[in-house]
C-alpha cells in the first residue's frame, strides 16, 4: 500500500485531531517530565518539516524533521493512525523524512522515543530502518523512560 505524502497542514482540523491524539497518548503512556512529542506551535517552527501521509483522503501518518545543526537533524512526531497500523504507512513515512534529511546534507539523524512496553513497536520500525541505540543528544538528558537512537546517514 502505497501513501501519498504532502507538506503538513498544522490547520487542517484533520491533523490536528490526529496530531492531538498523539500527544495525548504519548503522555499518558510516558512518566511526567518525560514526554517530548511536538504540540503544534513546536510542528510550526522554521527550524522543523513536517509531512502527512494520505491514503486517499485518509490521513493515516504524520512525521517531522527538526534541525539541529547543519548536519544533524531529529525525526519527531512519527505516529500512525491506529487503525492503519502495521500496513507500512510508519515505514514509509520514516523513509521519507530519512530521504529528506539526506537531500538536506545531514549527516546523522537521531531521535528520542519512550522506552516502556507502549513504544516496541516504534523500537522495531526504527531499528528496522538501520537506527542504533545511542546516547542523549541536543539537550536531551539520561533519562529511564526515554530511548535514544541514530542513524549515520552518509552510508548507503
Amino acid at each position: 500500500m502505497t501513501m501519498q505524502v504532502r507538506t503538513g497542514d498544522t490547520f487542517d482540523p484533520r491533523v490536528i485531531a490526529l496530531l492531538d491524539h498523539h500527544v495525548t497518548a504519548a503522555r499518558a503512556q510516558t512518566a511526567p517530565g518525560s514526554a517530548h512529542a511536538l504540540d503544534l506551535a513546536g510542528l510550526r517552527a522554521s527550524d522543523v518539516a513536517f509531512w502527512t501521509g494520505w491514503d486517499g483522503e485518509t490521513l493515516v501518518a504524520t512525521g517531522a524533521l527538526k534541525m539541529l545543526s547543519a548536519d544533524h537533524g531529529e525525526v519527531k512526531s512519527m505516529h500512525t493512525l491506529q487503525t492503519t497500523r502495521r500496513r507500512g504507512f510508519g515505514g514509509q513515512m520514516l523513509h521519507h523524512i530519512i530521504a529528506e534529511a539526506r537531500a538536506r546534507g545531514l549527516k546523522r539523524l537521531s531521535l528520542e522515543t519512550g522506552s516502556w512496553d507502549y513504544f516496541k513497536p516504534a523500537h522495531a520500525l526504527y531499528q528496522a530502518h538501520g537506527f542504533v541505540l545511542c546516547g542523549p543528544f541536543e539537550g536531551y538528558v539520561e533519562d529511564p523512560n526515554s530511548l535514544f537512537l541514530t542513524r549515520d546517514l552518509t552510508g548507503g
